[in-house]
């Protein structure tokens, strides 16, 4: 079985090159988590500027959904150069991107017919949803959870709740946005001690009873955000019943809500959309990372009913661009394919075998996810539940300098969320090296 191979001090000598250029001339702004200057990849693989090989277990934060450069996605990239590059599908038509709107509305949970809005991201999704809830129902409100992450443009900022340095300095926000506590079994933010069932209640019953009498009068919420798992905020997964009861909370009262599928989306949980393990329809739905292998691409998904502003009212010059559009419906038909099953078989294992790991190390608080989407919470004691980011810290920077690309999630979470072509044997090798790396720090 093929295994990581590092050659060179990390970093090596090429990739300090570029680290240095990398200070003097990119925005500090972005977050590295440790020194990989990558080259190439391929599948599951990725090797850095000085040769070293790494099992890459983030995909680029989740966006490589059929592995690094799938031969099939680049055929269809390469194809689509030669033929189109661009046209700007808000002004013009061609046919890859009604073919594209065509298939998101195919494949979106739930009976409804669809529109979609191409755009270039996910944070550019979630401006649309926001944009599209308030014109629809000619409400200001939106509740959004903390811990959420929708992006960091302005609109989609204001309803991210992740990180206090993500929005530090950048007030004034967006106005009228509400956040409220997302339903955590593993650290229920009402009653302790409490079943899942009851902190989804808890939460639901705390939208209704104190937020709509005391700061937004429902009839006035335009929308409610949530993700189907909360991404940034910790891999976060809800009870099964928390969006039935959302749902039907939003029913009650003519508020839509929005699904932000855009980490979880797109085949990572073991289903296209991952909303769907919940079975409830959205009004609008978000989806960017995974949705073309790494081509930049957003896409807003709503109701036909709901999709209802006209020309002028929205629009975007590069959104829905042929060559992207190409590449996520090669990668559609990918994950349809076999991907998706690979995930939900893949996630099964990697997630059995991780809770197994509690029995080796009690810094292990909780071990979480559907798919290849999965949480390990690092912790002081189990008991109290004392987060312990520095130990989370040091073991992804650990692994990174054995060759297995992790990455965080929230304060002291581990993130596992590899190419859903992962195999069982790069399972195993990523499984061995964390077990290496945890028992040495």
């Amino acid at each position: 079985m093929k295994r990581p191979e590092i050659k060179t001090q990390l970093p090596g000598p090429e990739a300090k090159k570029i680290l240095a250029d990398d200070e003097l001339f990119i925005s500090p702004s972005y977050t590295r988590s440790y020194p990989m200057v990558a080259k190439k990849g391929n599948g599951c693989w990725v090797e850095d500027v000085d040769g070293n090989t790494y099992l890459d277990f983030n995909a680029g934060i989740a966006v490589c959904s059929t592995g690094h450069c799938h031969p099939e996605v680049v055929e269809a990239i390469k194809k689509q150069a030669e033929e189109l590059i661009h046209m700007s599908g808000t002004d013009f038509y061609y046919p890859q991107q009604v073919e594209l709107a065509k298939k998101l509305a195919e494949i979106a949970p739930g009976d409804n017919a669809k529109r979609v809005f191409l755009s270039n991201s996910g944070a550019e999704a979630n401006e649309a949803a926001i944009k599209l809830a308030r014109y629809h129902t000619k409400r200001q409100y939106i509740i959004a959870f903390y811990g959420a992450f929708h992006g960091r443009t302005y609109g989609a900022m204001s309803l991210t709740a992740s990180k206090y340095v993500q929005r530090k300095h950048f007030a004034p926000l967006v106005p009228g946005v509400i956040h409220v506590p997302y339903p955590n079994p593993y650290r229920p933010p009402f009653s302790k001690d409490v079943s899942p069932e009851k902190v989804a209640e808890e939460v639901v019953q705390f939208i209704e009873e104190v937020v709509f009498n005391t700061v937004a009068p429902a009839e006035e919420v335009a929308a409610i955000i949530a993700e189907p798992i909360q991404g940034e905020g910790g891999y976060v997964v809800p009870p099964d019943n928390f969006f039935p009861l959302l749902k039907k909370l939003c029913e009650k009262y003519g508020i839509l809500l929005i699904i932000d599928e855009v980490q979880a989306g797109m085949g990572r949980t073991g289903k296209m959309f991952a909303i769907e393990h919940f079975g409830i329809e959205p009004d609008i739905i978000s989806v960017a990372k995974g949705i073309a292998s790494g081509m930049p691409l957003g896409a807003t998904i709503a109701s036909r009913d709901v999709m209802d502003w006209p020309p002028g009212a929205h629009a975007t010059t590069f959104g829905g661009n042929p060559v992207s559009c190409a590449a996520a419906l090669k990668t559609i038909e990918l994950l349809q394919n076999e991907l998706i099953e690979n995930a939900a078989r893949q996630g099964e294992y990697l997630l059995g075998e991780l809770k197994k790991f509690m029995d080796e190390f009690e810094f292990i608080g909780d071990v979480r996810g559907k798919g290849l989407m999965i949480g390990v919470e690092i912790v002081k004691d189990r008991e109290t539940k004392e987060r312990d980011g520095a130990l989370r810290d040091k073991i992804v920077d650990e692994a990174f300098r054995k060759g297995l690309l992790l990455l965080g999630a929230g304060a002291n979470v581990i993130r596992f969320c590899p190419p859903l072509v992962v195999t069982k044997e790069e399972i195993d090798v990523a499984l061995e090296i964390l077990r290496d790396v945890m028992k040495s720090v």
